[in-house]
């Protein structure tokens, strides 16, 4: 079976193809927060419907005041997008230059921003085998090939992988002196916000941090990112952003999240215990090697003859959808992607690949 779209969360596509509800399919290709939404957030929804009558605040302030103060930076530090997604498509234009170089396995977006723009792509490739390590040594040496922008995603999608900050910080000061616009795409980064590099970008410099409310809030169909860095790169992208792009809708919802931190709290103790339960699990598999994460989803190596695809098409079978990552530049067709779930479903996944890896 022929699934389109290259990323995860296609369920409507897949239900379509199985001829089923979206309700049916068990989802672990797209990693969202297993908790759902915070509880005020459908509240928050119906209380403020009739503003949907109105065109939406452009510049998203009351929501971007909200999130200066959960981050501890000025809102001249901030843009409030539609998802981190419109961002990326807006870096060919807010950065002067031709030549992108890319930490991989990479977001297919960054490239997809570039090659649209007509720019050259490279990638450093991190290996598997090295447990996805950045040495900075090769990135210096890459640099000074001449790059007009890098692109690093912490922690990495889909590897798992987080780079602390103060390894994040040598890279901040690499691109300074070697010139690069730094593109540090932080979406997965509020499951261990203590290794944001935020503070460092907003400082100075050509640099931006992007961040997505979408996964850890759970609302990727609202579509709420922003970017974080030195006042005068937000006002490049606020001059760059098609006006009303973030809908009232989700400025409520983002607001409403942002406002429940015991639920934060409780999200990152749940998915610390499931992320450790499911790679237990996995790792309990003799043709399994799950991969170290920081996040709410688990990068899998297949060490069988079993392909990733050939895998999801047999899981399929069952209803139960996961991320072939056979597309992500530098991973080969045996890895796959799942998300950190609840107990329920991360067993009904592990009972389900019970003999299909031989």
């Amino acid at each position: 079976m022929s699934i389109p779209f290259d990323h995860g969360g296609n369920v409507f596509a897949v239900a379509r193809s199985l001829g089923v509800s979206p309700e049916d399919i068990l989802d672990f290709s797209a990693s969202i927060n297993p908790l759902g939404p915070a509880p005020g957030v459908k509240e928050a929804l119906l209380s403020t419907f009739d503003r949907v009558m109105h065109y939406p605040d452009n510049d998203a302030d009351d929501l971007k005041l909200a999130l200066a103060t959960f981050h501890g930076v000025d809102p001249a530090h901030i843009a409030v997008a539609n998802g981190s997604t419109e961002l990326i498509y807006l870096i060919p234009r807010l950065v002067a230059g031709r030549r992108g170089l890319i930490i991989a396995p990479p977001f297919s977006e960054y490239a997809k921003s570039l090659l649209r723009a007509g720019w050259e792509i490279d990638y450093l490739e991190l290996r598997p085998e090295e447990g996805f390590s950045l040495s900075l040594a090769e990135l210096e040496r890459r640099l000074g090939e001449g790059y007009d922008v890098l692109f690093l995603c912490n922690p990495g999608n889909p590897t798992g992988r987080l780079f602390p900050q103060g390894n994040v910080a040598e890279i901040v000061d690499l691109c300074r002196s070697r010139g690069p616009f730094l593109v540090l795409d932080e979406a997965f980064m509020d499951f261990c916000e203590g290794e944001s590099a935020k503070r460092l970008v907003v400082g100075g410099g050509e640099g931006v941090v992007l961040r997505s409310m979408t996964k850890f809030f759970a609302v990727p169909g609202l579509r709420i990112g922003y970017a974080m860095a030195h006042e005068s790169v937000i006002g490049r992208i606020a001059a760059l952003r098609e006006p009303w792009s973030v809908n009232t809708v989700a400025q409520v919802a983002g607001l409403a999240s942002l406002a429940d931190r015991d639920y934060m709290e409780r999200t990152i103790r749940y998915v610390a215990g499931e992320r450790d339960f499911l790679a237990a699990g996995l790792a309990a598999f003799a043709g399994l090697k799950p991969y170290p994460s920081a996040v709410n989803y688990i990068l899998v190596e297949i060490r069988t003859g079993l392909s990733a695809a050939e895998l999801k098409r047999a899981l399929l079978k069952e209803r139960i959808l996961i991320r072939d990552c056979a597309n992500f530049h530098g991973l080969s067709e045996r890895f796959f992607r799942v998300a950190v779930r609840t107990r329920e479903e991360n067993e009904r996944l592990l009972a389900a690949l019970t003999g299909r890896l031989i």
